[in-house]
């Protein structure tokens, strides 16, 4: 069976031709191409890829290394005690120097704001939709009264947990130091 483009889709395709002055036929045929496409399954990296990513990031060439480096220590100080002998150890490293893991792209579910689970990274400015190179403080404001009145906890989705996790993130965009 052949795949149909949907009128959204059509119209976003009439929009760049008149807009950019693109093929139609091209425009058509790749957005046909990427919808037929099976998407790969994302696969989470191996234990031995988190260490790796890490030791290259502290710029290290095994565990050993890493804990006696004073860069290492001097980063995780503030995270309590590190369990480097389960993945979830290496993975926390991973979302705290390193960034999103994959298969953690656009995220759902409890905690998960604009794709990111802000109780497993501190990406405020992700969490509120914002970009860091053009937001002002007015638009931090405005993002967080935005979030606030969905999960303060006086509202009917209110939820403290979130709403205290906004509150961090609102204060490390704002606060002058």
């Amino acid at each position: 069976m052949a795949t149909k483009l949907t009128k959204r889709v059509e119209s976003e395709i009439q929009r760049l031709v008149k807009e950019y002055d693109y093929g139609e036929s091209v425009l058509k045929d790749f957005a046909l191409f990427v919808l037929e496409k099976p998407i790969a399954p994302i696969k989470p990296l191996t234990l031995p890829q988190l260490k790796q990513k890490i030791y290259q990031y502290f710029e290290v060439k095994d565990a050993t290394a890493l804990k006696k480096a004073g860069g290492f220590k001097m980063a995780t100080s503030s995270m309590g005690k590190l369990d480097l002998s389960k993945k979830a150890g290496w993975e926390q490293l991973h979302r705290k120097f390193i960034g999103i893991l994959p298969g953690e792209e656009n995220e759902q579910g409890y905690g998960c704001i604009n794709g990111i689970n802000i109780f497993k990274y501190d990406l405020p400015w992700k969490a509120f939709g914002l970009d860091p190179e053009t937001s002002t403080t007015e638009d931090v404001k405005a993002a967080y009264r935005s979030l606030s009145k969905i999960y303060h906890p006086d509202g009917s989705n209110g939820d403290v947990q979130i709403f205290e996790r906004l509150n961090v993130f609102y204060r490390s965009l704002t606060e002058k130091f």
